[in-house]
């Protein structure tokens, strides 16, 4: 899959440097990763939702979240939030 953009994760991270090695996990078994379907990312991801047309993560022992916009038809990935657990939980993210 191709992620746009690193960027954000490296972003985050600076500022939350525990959640490093989970998101650059995630990172590289998503890269390494060419999923078809929802359900079969859901075999590599079991907790990872559906919440509209985003597919979000759970990062770092469910302390982190991950939300993306995935094509699967392009194999791409979108990543368009990583937040806190409490700034989730705010919901601004849905707006």
């Amino acid at each position: 899959m191709h992620i746009i953009s690193r960027k954000a994760l490296q972003q985050f991270w600076i500022q939350h440097p525990d959640s490093q090695p989970p998101l650059s996990r995630w990172y590289k078994i998503m890269e390494q990763s060419d999923f078809a379907s929802f359900n079969e990312l859901r075999r590599t991801f079991p907790l990872a939702d559906k919440v509209g047309n985003l597919i979000v993560f759970n990062i770092g022992g469910n302390k982190y979240r991950l939300i993306t916009s995935i094509h699967f038809n392009r194999s791409k990935v979108y990543i368009r939030h990583v937040l806190t657990h409490a700034e989730y939980n705010k919901g601004a993210w849905k707006e």
